[in-house]
Parts: C-alpha cells; structure tokens; sequence
C-alpha cells in the first residue's frame, strides 16, 4: 500500500489534533428514489421501493428505509459509481489539483457538480456534509478502516448516514473488489446489463488475457512498485495491494521490499538508499503530490537506476477507480510495458 499522499507517513498517517467540530442540526428523514427500470420492464438494479441492505466488506449489514439516492463517496470509489451511473451528492478526498483541474482519482466525473468535502487527507467538512442530508456515506477499506475518514470527526460522521466500505487490501485482489463495487452499484439501481458496462468487462478480461501473455512471452521481467517524495523513496510490496496482488496472479513478477512498515505496504528508503533494488521496471506512483519523472531527474539515485536510465519507467495508478471500464486501461498500459521491456537489471 502506498503512503499518505500528503505526507511521509505510513498510510493510515498521524492525525493532527482539532477542536470539535459543530454539527447542524438533526437530519430530515431520508427519502427513498426509485430505480429505472428497462424497456422491457425488468428491473435494472435495486428494488423500485421499499427497504434497501448491502453487506460490505467490513461485515456490517448496512440498510435504511429506501434506496439511496443522497450519496456522498471517497473520490475514486465515487469515480468507480459514476461509471455504472450513479451519481454522488459529495466527494471527500482528492477531487481537485492546485489548478483547479481534476484530480487524477475523479476519473470521468465532472467534478463541478459534486460537494467537496475535503481535498486532501484528513480533511472532511462535517457541517457540509450534514447539509447534504446523505442518505449513504460509501468508501474504500485497506486496513479494516473507513478510508479517507479523519480519525478526529469519524464518529460524528458516522453519526449521520449509514455507511458502507469496498476492500481493496489485505487479501482482497482486483477482481474481486471490482465484482464488489459492481455489486455495490446494482443495489444503488445500476443496470450491470447495459451495452457499456457489459463492454468494459469483456474489455477488463481480454486486458487481463494480455498481462498473462506478455509476462509468458517476456519472462523474468522484474517490476519495482515505487513512489518519491522530497525526502524518500517508497518501494511497495504486492502482497496487501488489490491491484499489485492481481497482477501477480496474472504472473508479473515484482520486486519484493524486505523491511515494510509497520502495516505490512511498502520499505522506506532514503534517497541515498534509492538503488537498493534492481528492476528493470519501474511503475511510478501517479498520484497529485507524488514526485513524477521530470521532478526526480534531480534524484541521482534515481537517475541512476537501471529501469530509468533504459527508459522503463510506466505511471502506476496507485489508488484504482474500481469499475471495469478503468480497470482495463490498467491492465493494457501494464501489458504493454511487460511486453516492450528489456532485461536491463
């Protein structure tokens, strides 16, 4: 699992301290939404009324009293819904860069007409969200945790709307975090069936069939899982990764850090230490805050690591957008970048 974005910490990061925050008065009753139903009549995701449940990947059986259609999600898992069309009232984590433009996590999303309830790392604003009356909070889980939900105010914000979280560490791989956000979109009144949807999974196997045949083809290709900061550079592990765990299934056959953190996701190395470990590939943290290739140049460990200097380097979307459809352009940048490399470690 990659660092904090915002920081050199391990994931899960310190929390700074803060004072209370002041919540808006009680909620009003959450209201139901009917789901679209086919031409044909069939029903094309949730039930059209009555009482809504999902159990998610923390255990907890989640329900309230109709569909939800006031939904607030971590970015990337918001991104994820989007593309089984559903949409979200608000967004917590990072949606926009300095620039204004969209965070690489926002996926397809217009992010103009979503409440931003925090950009980066702890930071959540809870008045904000409780005037959004959200009927269903949704993130991710690496570690057991509601991910992105500052440890200060997580209680208070559990308070208002039930919530629901999609694995996506520890034992969990890709393709089951992608069948589970799927399954999560159905219960919200996605239609799995659509001509799109249905596309992009086929697209998502067909990417997965050419990993397997690029790293049969090319074998003995090592991979190195890295991100840089100011002052250290992060070599993760595939072990506790949905996605670098699906990849090595699929037989990509990475470098393996010997002293992770704490948590068990990546080793820390100084910059002075940056050449620990050879590879003849490098995937690179695509993350906003994240140094990339044109700021590490300045790096001379980095310059000088033989997947660098023989140009292998490919953007590792370290935080996927779990639906089918992004995925696959994964599974394809990745194929290609086994399929072309040369041995150079």
């Amino acid at each position: 699992m990659p660092k904090s974005r915002t920081s050199s910490l391990t994931r899960r990061g310190f929390i700074a301290a803060g004072g209370a925050l002041g919540l808006v008065a009680a909620l009003a009753a959450c209201g139901g939404t009917d789901s679209a139903k086919g031409d044909d009549g069939k029903d094309k995701g949730a039930a059209a009324s009555g009482p809504w449940s999902f159990k998610d990947d923390l255990g907890k059986d989640v329900s309230t009293k109709s569909t939800p259609k006031n939904i607030v999600a971590f970015t990337g898992t918001a991104a994820a819904l989007y593309d089984y069309g559903i949409p979200v009232k608000g967004v917590f984590g990072p949606t926009r860069t300095a620039d204004g433009k969209a965070d690489v996590q926002a996926g397809s999303m217009d992010i103009s007409k979503v409440e931003i309830l925090g950009n980066v790392y702890d930071e959540f604003n809870v008045e904000k969200y409780a005037a959004l009356q959200p009927d269903l909070l949704v993130t991710n889980t690496w570690d057991g945790n509601y991910w992105y939900l500052p440890e200060a105010s997580k209680d208070k914000i559990l308070k208002l709307a039930p919530a629901a979280a999609i694995g996506v560490g520890g034992d969990v791989s890709m393709d089951k975090a992608l069948e589970r956000t799927a399954d999560l979109a159905k219960s919200l009144g996605a239609d799995l069936n659509a001509k799109n949807t249905v596309d992009a999974k086929a697209r998502f196997e067909a990417a997965a069939a050419k990993v397997r045949e690029a790293t049969k083809a090319n074998p003995g290709i090592k991979v190195l899982v890295g991100s840089g900061d100011a002052d250290n550079f992060y070599v993760s592990t595939p072990k506790t990764s949905a996605d670098l765990k699906y990849f090595q299934q699929l037989g990509v056959e990475f470098v393996i850090p010997e002293k992770v953190d704490e948590l068990g996701f990546f080793e820390k190395l100084s910059w002075e230490n940056a050449g620990k470990y050879n590879a003849d590939v490098v995937f690179l943290d695509n993350r906003t805050g994240t140094l990339q290739p044109e700021e590490l140049k300045a790096k001379p460990t980095w310059a000088g690591l033989a997947a660098v200097k023989a140009g292998q380097i490919t953007p590792r979307v370290t935080e996927p957008i779990y639906s089918y459809d992004k995925c696959a352009q994964i599974l394809e940048d990745l194929a290609k970048a086994i399929q072309n490399a040369k041995k150079v470690s």
